[in-house]
């Protein structure tokens, strides 16, 4: 595989860990300051970026930069983390 190629998938998979990474931090500030999770806003918020990274992975995926298995991994860490910082929440209630 040439270099270039190897290059532009790394960085693929490093962009879109970093829109997981961003997602994350959004929903932290909104937990920590803005509204609780039961709150139809922060639905919302969290519904379009996962949306939109989805679609981000999807097109990425489409380009042959990263495999499904890479975005599917992406997604389901981001979940998982997602799912903790809503129970640490619930349970700070």
């Amino acid at each position: 595989m040439p270099e270039v190629t190897v290059n532009h998938r790394e960085k693929a998979h490093a962009l879109l860990k970093a829109d997981a990474d961003k997602i994350l931090r959004l929903i932290e500030v909104q937990i920590d300051n803005l509204t609780m999770p039961q709150c139809p806003l922060y639905e919302e918020v969290l519904d379009t970026q996962m949306f939109g990274l989805s679609r981000e992975i999807d097109f990425a995926v489409r380009l042959n930069l990263i495999s499904e298995s890479e975005g599917k991994a992406i997604l389901e860490d981001l979940e998982r983390k997602l799912n903790i910082l809503h129970e640490a929440a619930q349970n700070s209630v």
